[in-house]
């Protein structure tokens, strides 16, 4: 398990500054004014500081760009890094001015004193910045270097304040890693047994967690599921999680996530290129996952719950055929077009059951769904498609102010039409073209008529083949910070 680096909040100590080892960060505004603690760097460093925020380089400088003195005279620390960051900078900043200070990491002693007084405005998110970017997933490595910061002294004006908002942010910060740890995992590791037992460990935070088994799940008919696993040793599991931090009796919101831990394709197999990558086809039961691990964290205002399908998809004497008629849950019957549409096989029966078992105030699912969603929006943003303009926008919203890109996408007629069956009721492929919103249409058949619904297909942004500005490359974790943020809106005020 990945840990989030150790964070400690004090007041502004001068003498401390002197006396730091590892590597001394502090922000210095475009006025290049310098602050008490700059003013203490700049004397020791016998003006190093000054003479650098009249150099040429301070001036082109970019918003969050980092200068760095290594081996500064007159200090004991490593390197000290000024910042260039307006006193009441944008989310996205701070938190690229923290990220660009992990990714320097914190020298032999893995120690790094940030000095944050000055700032009236996110602070918080330059420390949000700072472990998120310091994420680096090496479980499986036999060679275990230090972290980037193993421990962040955090210097402010107002410490009290800023560790209570910070460690919030924290909390989110570890849901976020949980999601990146379980994405990561490679299957012979995460599979569905291991993936359950690791929600499991939820309860240690106070979420409430029930794990349904394939004979459970075959009483209460979840037939399309099931035919998905049938074909694998990993034993099909429904993972139930609820945190009830809301009023006594007061229906929750809840999360549904494709919990596809190898995807194969099935008898209808994958090309082997790439096929490794399909590791991250769980992806959106470990978005919920890593939510309900923040909302747990932070002692979240709210009832949430959060339902995963854990199944995987692979070929065998066992395994499920296209032409196959399969009966979900709802009653509906599902032509099988092709095994390699499995996912939507999974959430129609975990959608049915969440709504009827729990009457939640709205649903909302996530998938990697579809290929299709990658060629309309890249790797910038995920696909929402809703039958609710007042949920929907609401975590557009929410998406927004946590930088993590998101953009409608359109449900219909047509499409729903597209998934018409000549001898069942359903089919589970419409062709190529739509094919994220005949998928979302699909999805849209086992919503109650009156049940503010969101599908978010995050095919295209789970997973990150290069570094992003918040992680490494690989699991990205997209999701659990605009979940939490929408859950803190609707429920928190």
């Amino acid at each position: 398990m990945t840990e989030v680096t150790n964070f400690s909040f004090n007041e502004l100590d001068l003498d401390a500054i002197a006396a730091a080892e590892g590597r001394v960060a502090f922000i210095m505004s475009p006025d290049a004014k310098l602050s008490r603690a700059a003013r203490r760097i700049n004397k020791l460093t016998k003006g190093a500081v000054q003479r650098i925020v009249e150099s040429e380089k301070f001036a082109k400088a970019k918003e969050a760009e980092v200068i760095t003195i290594s081996w500064p005279v007159g200090m004991t620390a490593e390197a000290v890094d000024l910042i260039k960051l307006d006193k009441r900078p944008s989310v996205e900043n701070a938190r690229k001015a923290g990220a660009a200070l992990a990714k320097l990491g914190g020298g032999t002693s893995s120690e790094l004193l940030l000095i944050l007084a000055g700032m009236n405005k996110n602070a918080h998110e330059v420390v949000m910045g700072v472990a998120l970017r310091g994420y680096d997933f090496r479980d499986h490595k036999t060679s275990k270097p230090d972290t980037p910061h193993k421990n962040v002294s955090v210097m402010s004006g107002d410490v009290e304040e800023l560790e209570a908002v910070s460690k919030a942010s924290l909390a989110v910060a570890e849901g976020v890693f949980m999601t990146r740890d379980l994405v990561n995992e490679p299957a012979n590791v995460l599979t569905t047994v291991e993936f359950a037992t690791r929600i499991e460990g939820l309860q240690n935070q106070g979420v409430e967690v029930e794990i349904l088994d394939e004979d459970q799940l075959a009483d209460l008919g979840m037939g399309a599921l099931l035919s998905v696993g049938q074909g694998s040793a990993s034993p099909s599991k429904v993972a139930i999680m609820q945190w009830n931090g809301g009023e006594d009796g007061e229906a929750p919101l809840a999360l549904v996530g494709k919990g596809v831990v190898f995807d194969t394709g099935g008898i209808s197999i994958k090309p082997s290129g790439g096929m490794e990558d399909m590791t991250m086809d769980m992806g959106g039961a470990g978005v919920v996952t890593g939510v309900m691990k923040s909302l747990a964290l932070r002692k979240a205002q709210a009832n949430v719950v959060g339902l995963v399908g854990l199944v995987e998809n692979m070929p065998s004497g066992e395994a499920y055929r296209p032409g196959d008629v399969v009966t979900s849950m709802k009653g509906d019957t599902i032509e099988v077009i092709t095994t390699d549409a499995e996912g939507r096989l999974v959430l129609c029966d975990v959608m049915w059951y969440a709504q009827n078992r729990f009457n939640p105030i709205g649903m909302i699912d996530l998938a990697t769904l579809t290929g299709a969603i990658i060629i309309g929006l890249g790797h910038e943003n995920a696909g929402v498609f809703s039958n609710n303009d007042e949920l929907c926008n609401c975590f557009l919203k929410a998406a927004d102010a946590e930088g993590e890109g998101a953009w409608r996408m359109p449900l219909g007629t047509g499409y729903a039409n597209a998934m018409k069956s000549k001898i069942a009721d359903w089919k589970n492929a419409g062709g190529r073209p739509a094919g994220a919103s005949t998928a979302a249409e699909f999805l849209h058949q086992f919503v109650h008529e009156d049940m503010p619904w969101i599908h978010i297909d995050i095919a295209g942004v789970a997973e990150q083949k290069s570094p992003t500005m918040l992680a490494p490359g690989g699991a990205t974790g997209w999701g659990v910070m605009a979940l939490d943020r929408m859950i803190r809106d609707m429920f928190e005020g």
